[in-house]
């Protein structure tokens, strides 16, 4: 069986670090960007990316700006986008799906939720 290759972008290590240990433990393979722009540049190239879970609350840049950009890019047009953020209240998963998220996860991240998402890819 191929792994599945997920990409992080958050703007704390400390979510990228935790989120690629969990996945890697389930057989994820994970590559991380520490900013929306970074993710960008990395996804205009050919290297495989299955989904991506990006931090809605980033500087420079935050999802609701980054979804749309990375769905504009063609070959990325169809890549799974799961929303990763704390701000969990009424609306936060709507305006999320309306940004063109695939789907929406709350910090702490509930980690079998997460793995019956990315299993859905």
């Amino acid at each position: 069986m191929v792994k599945k290759r997920v990409l992080i972008i958050d703007d704390d290590a400390r979510n990228i670090f935790a989120l690629t240990a969990t996945l890697k433990a389930k057989s994820f393979d994970c590559i991380a960007c520490n900013s929306a722009q970074e993710a960008l540049d990395l996804l205009k190239t050919d290297d495989t990316v299955d989904v991506i879970l990006i931090d809605m609350m980033m500087p420079e840049m935050d999802g609701y700006e980054a979804i749309p950009r990375i769905k504009n890019i063609d070959k990325r047009r169809h890549t799974p986008i799961f929303a990763v953020t704390a701000q969990a209240m009424v609306g936060d998963r709507e305006k999320c799906l309306q940004a063109g998220a695939t789907d929406y996860i709350a910090k702490p991240v509930d980690v079998d939720r997460l793995l019956q998402l990315l299993l859905r890819v």
